[in-house]
């Protein structure tokens, strides 16, 4: 039984603008048309119409599609075997490229953000969540507290371990200046400062050179930044809040 262009899209899921557009280019041009001139597909169209989508499935072009169905020596049959291996190719290539999404997903589910037990181990017993009323207390009202809130508590455990790694290597760096006995407004001293600066700046809030001066005064003032600083290298603190100043002063210097 012929099937109209409405019935044809139904079946082969495609848009009935689709068919016409192949009968434009000679690609699938209906055997039949019925008395009022509408388009009659019959099974050996619907046959062709197979091999359009089986070949367009495989991302060929409509043009390299007309050359090959119309090759006097095109067979279906060898052309069925020809898709079924190249669906079967790419069948194995998205099926890795899932396993790789999969992967993907699950390193993203697994990266939930830190608990407060998680955070008092990798800190070596310090609980941020011990300070939080007094940080609210004090810095609460400022913006640079607020966008810090904002920002660590969407932080994975990954996050908070480069940020860890980032930070013992910028006051190991502060140290080693220290123990040989570099000055505090020496260039080395000075680029190490900035470095902390700008490690504050990426992962907790905008540090202008002001603010981190006063970071490091902070770490002198407050006995528990000071002992939790000075625990490996006695006088660290101080050393990197001279650093501190140092760097801010030179920046001024400079505008």
């Amino acid at each position: 039984m012929a099937l109209t262009v409405s019935q044809v899209a139904s079946i082969a899921g495609v848009s009935v603008r689709t068919l016409h557009h192949y009968d434009e280019i000679g690609l699938l041009s209906p055997s039949g048309r019925s008395t009022a001139g509408y388009r009659l597909y019959s099974d050996a169209d619907l046959s062709r119409l197979q091999q359009v989508l089986f070949f367009r499935a495989l991302e060929f072009p409509l043009q390299e599609i007309c050359r090959i169905l119309r090759d006097p020596e095109f067979d279906l049959g060898t052309s069925l075997r020809m898709q079924r291996q190249l669906l079967s190719e790419k069948a194995v290539k998205l099926q890795a490229l899932l396993g790789a999404v999969d992967a993907a997903l699950a390193r993203l589910e697994s990266e939930q953000p830190m608990t407060r037990e998680e955070m008092k181990q990798m800190f070596d017993g310090f609980d941020p969540a011990d300070h939080e009323a007094e940080a609210e207390q004090r810095w609460g009202h400022t913006e640079a507290f607020q966008e810090s809130k904002r920002r660590t508590a969407r932080y994975t455990k990954q996050d908070w371990q480069t940020i860890k790694a980032e930070g013992a290597a910028i006051f190991a760096r502060l140290a080693e200046l220290m123990t040989a006995g570099t000055p505090p407004g020496s260039p080395e001293a000075m680029a190490a400062a900035e470095t902390h600066r700008l490690h504050i700046d990426r992962w907790f809030y905008p540090c202008p050179h002001t603010l981190h001066r006063g970071l490091g005064q902070l770490y002198v003032d407050d006995p528990r930044f000071t002992a939790n600083i000075d625990k490996s290298s006695p006088g660290l603190a101080a050393y990197a809040a001279q650093a501190f100043a140092a760097n801010a002063a030179q920046a001024t210097d400079a505008r």
